[in-house]
C-alpha cells in the first residue's frame, strides 16, 4: 500500500516537472521580434550617387584611365585629376573620375560661405565695415574686390565680389558679419557641409587660400553648390558677368568681372552658351578648379572639375578647368536625352485595402513629374515596363489622399534613372465594427494570447494532479482516523452501553 502511495506522489511530482520545463521557453514569446529586411528606395538627390554600378550596364565605358566610370561611351579624356558629371534631377552620375578624393578646393571655398550668408542674412543692404583683420590673411597678390579698411559696403555688393571677382577681403568680412567671429564661421561651415552629406570636406578658412587642413571632394563640392543653386539670388549671382557695385563711403561706383571664362565673353571661341555658372578657383597646391552648371532644354548638368592645368591645350589662355567643363557638359548633353518616365497623378499600382466598407483596393499614383537623362540610345519603353515598385501588398484604413505609401524606381541594367513616392489617389474611410473585429481577431491569435491559454493549461493540469495527489492522502487519513477511532477501546465501551 505505502509502495503504491509513494509511487502515485513520484509520478504526479515528474509530471509537474516536465510540464514546467516544458513551459520554461514560453518568456522567449515576449522577446521582441528580430527587425526584419526591409526594401528602402529613396530619391535624395545627390547622396545616392555613389553606389551607382555603371560596370554592369551596356552603356557604361571607361576611358584610359581605371579611375574614371562614364555612363555611355565617347566620354571625353580631361586634364582634371578628379572629376564629376550629374543629372540634378535624378541624381544619376554620367561621369566620375576620382570624385571621392580629398583635394584642396581654392576658392570653390566660397560657395558655402555665400550659401550661409544667404541662409543667415534676410537684408542684403545691411552694410558691412571693413577691418583691419579682414585683410590679416589676404596676401598682396590673391583675389579682390579693392575694398579698403573702413569700407561700408552692403552685403549684396559683398556677395558679387564674392563669387565674380573671387575677392578673399569679402568673404572675411561676411564670416564676421554672419559668424560673429571667423572662428565661429568656419564651425559653422563644417557643420553645413556635414547636414549636406559632405563626408570628404573641411574648412578652414571662408575664402579657400591654401590650408592642409582645408579640403573636399568633387563629390561634396556639388551637393555644396547644388543646395546653393536653390537660392534664386545665388543663381543670379553666379551667371553675371559684370555687377556694377554702389557707391561707398570710399569709392565712387565699380565695375566687378566674373572669371569665369566660359561666359565672360559669348564671343570668345571657348564661350559656352548653356553655362550658367558657377565658381572657379585656383591655387598653386589646389591648380584651377571649377564647379559648373548647364541647361539645354530640359536637360541639366552639374559639373565639377578640379586639379587642373593652368593652360588648356585647345586654348592656352584660359585654364584647362574651363575645356575640362565644357566638354563633359558637352558629352552630356549629346549623349544623354532628357525624357519624363513619369508623370505626377499616373497610376502606378493597386493594392489591397483592409478595414473599410467603401473599397478593398486603393489606387497608387506618381506623387510628382520624374524627369531624367536617359542615354539617346536607350529605349524609353524598356526602362518604364518594369519598374521597381516599393510598397505594402495591403494598407488599414483610414488613409487620405496624398498619403505616402511607397515609391516606384526606373532602372535598366543596373542603373538607376529615378524615383518618385506613391501616394494614395482617394480617401479611404474605416468601418468601426471591421476595426474592432480586427482587433479582436489579431488578439485571438496574438503570441500573448496562447502564452496565457497555454499558463491556464498547465495550473488546471497542476491542480487536478494536486487534487489526485494530496486530496488521496487526506482522504486516506480521514479514514485511518476513524478507523484508529474505532478500534479505541473507550469507544468500543461506549457503543456497547
Amino acid at each position: 500500500m505505502k509502495n503504491n502511495i509513494l509511487r502515485n506522489r513520484f509520478t504526479a511530482l515528474a509530471l509537474c516537472f516536465i510540464l514546467l520545463f516544458a513551459a520554461a521557453p514560453l518568456p522567449q514569446a515576449f522577446a521582441a521580434p528580430e527587425d526584419e529586411d526591409t526594401v528602402s528606395d529613396t530619391s535624395d538627390t545627390g547622396s545616392d550617387t555613389e553606389s551607382t554600378d555603371s560596370d554592369s550596364s551596356d552603356t557604361s565605358s571607361t576611358t584610359d584611365n581605371a579611375n574614371v566610370i562614364a555612363a555611355a561611351s565617347g566620354a571625353p579624356t580631361l586634364n582634371a585629376e578628379a572629376a564629376l558629371l550629374i543629372s540634378p534631377d535624378s541624381g544619376m552620375v554620367l561621369y566620375e573620375k576620382n570624385a571621392d578624393e580629398r583635394r584642396y578646393p581654392a576658392s570653390t571655398t566660397k560657395i558655402m560661405t555665400a550659401l550661409l550668408t544667404l541662409e543667415n542674412v534676410t537684408d542684403l543692404s545691411e552694410t558691412v565695415t571693413a577691418e583691419a583683420s579682414d585683410f590679416e590673411n589676404v596676401t598682396a597678390d590673391s583675389s579682390n574686390a579693392g575694398i579698403k579698411q573702413g569700407e561700408q559696403v552692403t552685403v549684396e555688393d559683398l556677395l558679387y565680389a564674392l563669387m565674380l571677382p573671387s575677392a578673399n577681403e569679402a568673404a572675411y568680412m561676411l564670416a564676421r558679419h554672419v559668424g560673429g567671429t571667423y572662428e565661429n564661421f568656419v564651425n559653422m561651415m563644417n557643420e553645413r557641409a556635414a547636414e549636406l552629406g559632405c563626408t570628404g570636406t573641411h574648412f578652414s578658412n571662408p575664402c579657400g587660400l591654401h590650408e592642409d587642413d582645408h579640403y573636399s571632394t568633387a563629390r561634396d563640392l556639388y551637393k555644396i553648390a547644388y543646395e546653393a543653386m536653390k537660392d534664386e539670388t545665388f543663381a543670379n549671382i553666379v551667371n553675371t558677368v559684370q555687377h556694377k557695385m554702389a557707391k561707398t563711403n570710399m569709392h565712387e561706383e565699380r565695375k566687378i568681372y566674373t572669371t569665369n571664362m566660359l561666359i565672360f565673353s559669348s564671343y570668345a571661341p571657348y564661350a559656352y552658351p548653356y553655362c550658367q555658372g558657377i565658381k572657379t578657383g585656383h591655387t598653386s597646391q589646389a591648380g584651377n578648379c571649377f564647379v559648373g552648371y548647364a541647361e539645354y532644354g530640359d536637360a541639366k548638368l552639374y559639373s565639377v572639375v578640379m586639379g587642373c592645368d593652368d593652360q588648356s591645350a585647345e586654348y592656352p589662355e584660359i585654364a584647362a578647368s574651363f575645356t575640362d567643363t565644357s566638354a563633359l557638359c558637352k558629352w552630356g548633353f549629346e549623349n544623354f536625352i532628357s525624357k519624363t518616365l513619369v508623370k505626377q497623378g499616373d497610376t502606378i499600382k493597386q493594392i489591397k485595402v483592409d478595414l473599410s466598407t467603401d473599397t478593398d483596393k486603393l489606387v497608387l499614383t506618381a506623387k510628382s513629374d520624374l524627369v531624367s537623362l536617359v542615354p539617346r540610345d536607350l529605349d524609353i519603353t524598356t526602362l518604364t515596363q518594369n519598374p521597381v515598385i516599393t510598397a505594402p501588398e495591403s494598407v488599414d484604413a483610414p488613409i487620405k489622399a496624398g498619403d505616402v505609401i511607397g515609391s516606384v524606381t526606373y532602372s535598366y541594367n543596373g542603373m538607376d534613372y529615378g524615383t518618385v513616392e506613391l501616394v494614395a489617389l482617394s480617401d479611404v474611410e474605416r468601418s468601426p465594427v471591421l476595426y474592432y473585429a480586427d482587433k479582436l481577431s489579431n488578439f485571438f491569435q496574438s503570441t500573448v494570447f496562447k502564452v496565457i491559454l497555454i499558463v491556464l493549461a498547465v495550473f488546471v493540469v497542476l491542480y487536478i494532479l494536486f487534487n489526485l495527489t494530496f486530496g488521496g492522502m487526506r482522504r486516506r487519513k480521514q479514514r485511518k482516523n476513524l478507523r484508529s477511532r474505532y478500534e479505541n477501546s473507550n469507544y468500543q465501551r461506549r457503543r456497547r452501553r
